[in-house]
């Protein structure tokens, strides 16, 4: 038989901030309707109660003051280098997936000049020219896009090593008046891929993606505060959740069926679903609608890790953290072994959904 090329994980990385905020870090905020602009009439106990129940969102973590994504992405990205002893130098490529670029403490405006992978290679301090810098904007789907890109260069044979980072800070783009800043928060994690000659599939096995921008861009935007009283010159992330909830719901299962189709897999053979987390109940509704597809039953929580009521929404970062923290054994009652079939996917603003089959060498 012969061999060909896929693009395996060879290191991993993840970092997650200190900054512990929980949801009672929220009680003296002032929330404003989205719908008339005006402050909402309930107490803020019953509002943090309401959002925990539908997100499963006990706390968050924040990046510090003196943080951006640049810095959150570098972390990661060098405890995956340093955790395998992969030499930096040996990188072709680092793309890093994103949603706002750096973002100062004090300024929530997006800094997207230098890219964001260029100043993880400042940080990490690597001079060699050679090694290409660039960034992907997908919405909460960019690592697993930028995973994607990855595998396209390494199997043009023109590439066979790079770091693929998934980095944001979403703490500063959640406006204090709206309830859905209690959703976001800040991490990053990080992989090394590489070329691998097989003569049985392995790596990454397939991928499938859609993009419905004519009907759904605008449930995902950016937009001025809720509190007419506040700084409307400020951009925050805008959402309509319950829309969000409906795309996904109807979207999501099919472009991770469509992508183990092209795989030739069944879900019965898939180990693990790793899944961008914004909402919990989401998270589920959309794996059992996924098992009933292939008219499977059980409880999702087997196949479906979740670290968001510790970690809230961390983005593009959700994904590489989770795989990361897996296979370091740091999620009890999970792990990811040589064989396993994983889905990596997601969907966020675009609107974007994507997922990747890839199977753990």
């Amino acid at each position: 038989m012969s061999k060909a090329i896929y693009t395996v994980i060879t290191a991993s990385g993840s970092y997650i901030p200190e900054l512990v905020v929980k949801n009672n870090d929220f009680v003296n905020y002032e929330f404003f309707d989205s719908k008339n602009n005006e402050k909402i009439d309930k107490e803020n106990e019953e509002i943090i109660q309401k959002f925990k129940e539908i997100t499963n969102i006990d706390e968050r973590r924040w990046a510090r003051e003196d943080q951006m994504t640049s810095d959150l992405g570098a972390l990661a990205a060098k405890d995956a280098l340093e955790s395998s002893g992969i030499d930096p130098d040996s990188l072709e490529f680092i793309i890093v997936g994103h949603n706002f670029g750096d973002i100062d403490a004090h300024n929530n405006r997006s800094m997207l000049i230098p890219n964001l992978a260029a100043r993880v290679k400042q940080h990490l301090n690597i001079k060699k020219p050679s090694i290409v810098t660039f960034d992907v904007l997908a919405g909460c789907p960019g690592w697993v896009q930028a995973m994607i890109v990855a595998n396209a260069m390494i199997k043009s044979g023109m590439y066979k090593r790079g770091l693929v980072v998934g980095a944001d800070v979403n703490s500063r783009v959640g406006d204090p008046y709206d309830r859905d800043c209690m959703i976001f928060a800040d991490g990053a994690g990080a992989v090394v891929v590489e070329a691998k000659e097989s003569e049985t599939p392995v790596g990454i096995l397939s991928h499938a993606e859609r993009t419905d921008a004519v009907d759904w861009a605008e449930i995902l935007v950016m937009g001025s505060s809720l509190n007419p009283n506040y700084d409307q010159s400020r951009r925050y992330i805008r959402m309509q959740g319950h829309k969000v909830y409906v795309y996904a719901l109807q979207n999501v299962p099919g472009v991770a069926r469509e992508a183990l189709e092209k795989a030739n897999l069944h879900l019965s053979d898939i180990k693990k679903v790793l899944i961008h987390q914004a909402n919990e109940k989401m998270d589920e509704a959309i794996c059992q609608r996924l098992m009933k597809l292939y008219k499977l039953k059980g409880d999702v929580a087997d196949i479906m890790p979740m670290t968001i009521s510790e970690l809230g929404n961390t983005s593009a970062a959700t994904i590489p953290t989770m795989y990361d923290l897996i296979k370091k054994g740091k999620m009890n009652g999970h792990e990811i072994k040589s064989g396993d079939n994983i889905i990596f996917t997601s969907v966020g603003a675009g609107m974007n959904i994507n997922a990747v089959i890839y199977k753990e060498v």
